[in-house]
Order: structure tokens, then C-alpha cells, then sequence
């Protein structure tokens, strides 16, 4: 049976290679929304969105975050990896950079996110993993790994006790 996980990006620019990742089936993740229910839920305000993320990150045991290039400066993005960590879900990230958009093409790496925050006084980005697929096949490589990245972040997120700050 797939792993529960909640899946974190940019969507604007990243939908179409998160779908792809959505799509191997090799994890039970939230379920997609659409552009204008995205803005929908926006439109509504903060307390909403958090509502929003709040619903659909409960019984999640992995926050997933799909890195794309300005995933980073994504509020959103930080307001889910700061949750998930302090929730006590496992947290990881994923570069996306080499799967294909069909209407974009491939696009730069991504910064790390978890650089932007700390655990008690060591940064975040030397606790949580950040996977980066093989280049030539990061379909497969993402495919075949990642219900085993799953289980390390939830491995890891056990062995601290901190909250992300």
C-alpha cells in the first residue's frame, strides 16, 4: 500500500512536472486542485489557505517538497515545510529541475529550502535530505527511489526533537 505523503511546491510554475510525480502511483499523495480552485482558496485569505493545507496534510506521515526553480521564495512553501517539521512529519525534498514541462521544457535547479530555517541552532538543509535524480532519467530515478526517501525522512524527523524555526 502507497505512503500517505503531503506534496509542497510552487504551482504556478511547477504544476505540470508535480503531476508527473503524482502520477507514478508509487505514493498516496494529496489530491491535485485545479488552478482556479487554487485561487479560489487564495482569494478566501490566509486562514483559508492554512485551513486549506491544514485538511490536507492531517494523517500525512511526509511532507514531500518538489523543488522547482523558485520554489524556495514560495510563502506557502515555508509556511508547509515549517508545519510538517514542527507536526512531527518526516520532510524531504526533491529537485524537479529535470523533469520535463510540456510547455517549459526542463529549467534551472532550484535553491534548497530547508536553508531558510534552523533546528535548535543547525540549519535545517543539514538535517533534511534533498534528492537530486540522475539527469538523464529523472522520471525513473524519482520512480524508483522515493518510497525509499519516504521512509529516511520519516527516519530522520524521529531523531530530532526541535521545532523549525
Amino acid at each position: 500500500m502507497p505512503k500517505s505523503v503531503f506534496y509542497s511546491f510552487h504551482f504556478d510554475n511547477d504544476v505540470f512536472r508535480v503531476q508527473q510525480v503524482r502520477n507514478m502511483g508509487a505514493l498516496d499523495g494529496n489530491p491535485p486542485v485545479t488552478a482556479n480552485e487554487w485561487e479560489s482558496i487564495k482569494r478566501k485569505g490566509a486562514a483559508a489557505v492554512q485551513n486549506w493545507i491544514q485538511d490536507n496534510m492531517a494523517y500525512k506521515k511526509c511532507a514531500i517538497v518538489l523543488i522547482g526553480t523558485q520554489t524556495h521564495e514560495r510563502p506557502w512553501v515555508q509556511y508547509e515545510i515549517k508545519k510538517a517539521w514542527n507536526d512531527g512529519r518526516g520532510v524531504l525534498g526533491v529537485y524537479i529541475h529535470n523533469l520535463n514541462c510540456p510547455k517549459n521544457g526542463k529549467c534551472r535547479q532550484g535553491i534548497n529550502p530547508f536553508s531558510q530555517f534552523k533546528i535548535g541552532t543547525t540549519n535545517m538543509s543539514y538535517i533534511v535530505p534533498c534528492y537530486d535524480p540522475t539527469p538523464t532519467d529523472a522520471y525513473n530515478s524519482i520512480k524508483s527511489n522515493i518510497d525509499l526517501w519516504v521512509d529516511d525522512a520519516i527516519r530522520i524527523r524521529g531523531l530530532y526533537s526541535g521545532t523549525a524555526s
